[in-house]
């Protein structure tokens, strides 16, 4: 039998909320909210803010002498390239193929000290991963169940904070504390915003505060669809779709989060080799030329010939047209401006190939 689905501890705040629960990595998390839906939460945080719990995300801490040293030479991306305050984004790789076991992002706290952020149904592999590795003196705990992460976004979003009390001038990328609460100029929207990682007894109460703090800016409750709607119009990958054990990051465009010169990375030698020998497929967006929207797993075509498959696809809010991730085989010669079909429910529709983000970003 499966295991029971968590729930965060807002449920309650959801459920008053009129939200619409689904399944996801594990956790019965809000889809949509009543009074709302996914084109207004999605048209929120485009034009005002949102407010997401995603709190079913991973949290890890890695500490001990040398900690960040050994995060550096086990995940992909540089932390030599940032100081302490500062998050980077980066992927943990299977050391054979170079497949992306899962992305996440650190936290650098201290040469001794890494928080982790891995995706929900990726934790423990993560940290099994970590700890099997970690050095005498280096220890990795799972502190899933510990804290809370509520995702504030949208160009009012500084306002709403600022409103609380809380800071909000540091840089993209780079965290404040708080007393108790990790404020990150981080999110998976597209638009300016924080990511709030706080201990899980206080989440009911920041709840509130955003909340109430919000509705002189127009804050919306948004749900994981529009979750997926908004990180899909920038192109940032979902794992387990366009990210994966199968999918490597040369294949995926995230090379730039890859520290290629350093010594020691998992992955590095199969990542190296695929690099220099130019990948087999790579990940493009695709456009829709008509009123075709595309759904993950629909096949690419190109003519006759199968060219690729959709990993996300959705109907952009914003452009109000159907959009979407794909990987595309390198043999077929397609590049931008290029035309495809894709077989949505039995019927070709047009497509054009595209380098994603399909809006301009709002991060600043």
């Amino acid at each position: 039998m499966s295991e029971p689905l968590l729930r965060p501890v807002l449920y309650p705040r959801h459920a008053e909320l009129g939200a619409k629960f689904a399944a996801f990595g594990g956790w019965e998390m809000p889809l949509e909210y009543a009074g709302g839906g996914v084109l207004k939460e999605h048209t929120a945080v485009r034009e005002a803010v949102g407010v997401f719990d995603v709190s079913h995300l991973g949290k890890a801490t890695v500490r001990g002498p040398g900690a960040a040293d050994f995060i550096n030479a086990c995940l992909t991306n540089d932390l030599d390239r940032i100081e302490a305050g500062q998050a980077q984004y980066t992927l943990c790789c299977d050391d054979a193929g170079g497949g992306v076991v899962d992305d996440l992002i650190a936290y650098l706290n201290a040469a001794d000290d890494v928080f982790l952020v891995p995706n929900a149904a990726n934790t423990a592999e993560v940290v099994r991963r970590l700890a099997a590795a970690a050095p005498a003196g280096v220890i990795v705990e799972n502190r899933h169940s510990d804290f809370a992460v509520l995702a504030v976004q949208g160009p009012r979003s500084a306002d709403v904070l600022t409103a609380m009390g809380l800071p909000t001038d540091h840089a993209y990328m780079s965290f404040a504390v708080d007393r108790d609460v990790i404020v990150c100029r981080t999110g998976y929207t597209g638009e300016h915003g924080y990511e709030l990682v706080a201990p899980v007894a206080r989440a009911t109460e920041l709840w509130d505060a955003i909340m109430a703090a919000g509705q002189e800016y127009g804050i919306r409750a948004c749900g994981l669809a529009a979750r997926d709607t908004l990180r899909t119009e920038m192109g940032y990958p979902l794992h387990g779709q366009d990210l994966s054990p199968e999918i490597t990051p040369v294949q995926a465009r995230a090379g730039w989060a890859v520290g290629w010169k350093k010594p020691r990375f998992w992955g590095r030698d199969a990542l190296l080799a695929e690099k220099e020998a130019g990948p087999r497929r790579t990940l493009w967006g695709l456009e829709s030329l008509d009123r075709g929207i595309p759904r993950p797993h629909m096949a690419v075509l190109s003519g006759e010939t199968v060219v690729g498959e959709i990993t996300s696809g959705t109907f952009s809010p914003t452009r109000r047209v159907g959009i979407a991730l794909a990987l595309l085989d390198t043999a077929a010669g397609l590049g931008e401006g290029s035309e495809v079909e894709v077989d949505v429910r039995g019927r070709r529709s047009r497509m054009k190939v595209v380098k994603p983000p399909f809006v301009t970003p709002g991060v600043r």
